[in-house]
């Protein structure tokens, strides 16, 4: 059974950091390109980054400098470090894999998570 599941979401103040996990289990998580996205209220749900299958990483405008995405190969485990947090950041936070090539269209990913939700105050 393919599972996606997040964690590490929660409230933090403006200027503070979280840091994502998302725990991937029944398919070949080296054969994936993973992403995390995310989706505001009353927004679009749109990538934030991703990782490709060799490592190499892509993030939207809004976040670079401040997000980091990495993986875990040998734990299955994708990760989201977000710093400098800002409240436009807040959202729900979810992530999604894709066999063979990298895509930011959400209804294309093989793979999907439930989501956390991550809550920045001012």
């Amino acid at each position: 059974q393919v599972r996606l599941v997040e964690s590490g979401g929660g409230s933090v103040q403006s200027g503070g950091s979280l840091r994502l996990s998302c725990a991937a289990s029944g398919f070949i998580f080296t054969d994936y390109c993973v992403s995390w996205f995310r989706q505001a209220p009353g927004q679009e749900l749109k990538r934030v980054a991703r990782i490709g299958k060799y490592s190499t990483t892509d993030y939207a405008d809004s976040v670079k400098g401040r997000f980091t995405i990495s993986r875990d190969n040998a734990k299955n485990t994708l990760y989201l470090k977000m710093d400098s947090l800002k409240p436009e950041d807040t959202a729900i936070y979810y992530c999604a894999a894709r066999n063979l090539y990298c895509t930011e269209v959400w209804q294309d990913q093989n793979y999907r998570g439930q989501g956390t939700q991550v809550t920045v105050s001012s």
